[in-house]
């Protein structure tokens, strides 16, 4: 009897101490380039490349990511920026498809030097924006743009449940 009650309460223990399922919807990054040769098929390519990137990073973590359709991010999406200026509508395409969170992504671009990669993370339940999350990146090489991604996915994580460990400087998890 008293080794049931010690397995049950290990086991009651366990469950309290895993992380529960935190699902987060990733919306389609934009490319706000205004540089003079705005958008170019390599930044467009490039802007693209950013969801699954992330994506992966976050899912490495244990994030369960929620897939909301490209046709349903652009009939919630009132023109250029709107999601990322708007919380509540951001909140309201996540809670149809059933996220937790929500990322609305830009890739800002005001120089051919460098870029940012912004994030305007939502918590769905009461429609706020809890992270204005931003990172660097350096020249538009595919591992500069890796790196930068794994540490959005660290500031992201940092600002949810603490659990992604981004691979050490020059050890990008192969893709």
């Amino acid at each position: 009897m008293i080794i049931r009650v010690l397995i049950g309460l290990l086991f009651s223990l366990a469950s309290v101490n895993s992380p529960a399922e935190t699902r987060i919807a990733i919306l389609d990054f934009e490319l706000r380039d205004l540089t003079l040769a705005p958008g170019i098929p390599a930044e467009i390519q490039r802007t693209a490349s950013i969801r699954p990137l992330l994506a992966g990073e976050l899912a490495s973590a244990g994030y369960t990511i929620v897939d909301i359709p490209l046709a349903a991010q652009q009939s919630a999406d009132g023109g250029v920026g709107y999601l990322f200026d708007h919380a509540d509508a951001a909140a309201e395409l996540g809670r149809q498809f059933g996220a937790d969170y929500v990322l609305v992504g830009r890739l800002h671009k005001p120089s051919f030097l460098f870029a940012y990669l912004m994030g305007h993370l939502v918590r769905v339940e009461n429609r706020t924006l809890i992270g204005n999350i931003i990172t660097e990146s350096k020249g538009p090489n595919v591992q500069l743009v890796r790196k930068a991604v794994e540490s959005l996915a660290d500031k992201i994580d940092g600002v949810l449940d603490n659990r992604y460990s981004p691979p050490p400087p020059g050890k990008s998890k192969p893709r």
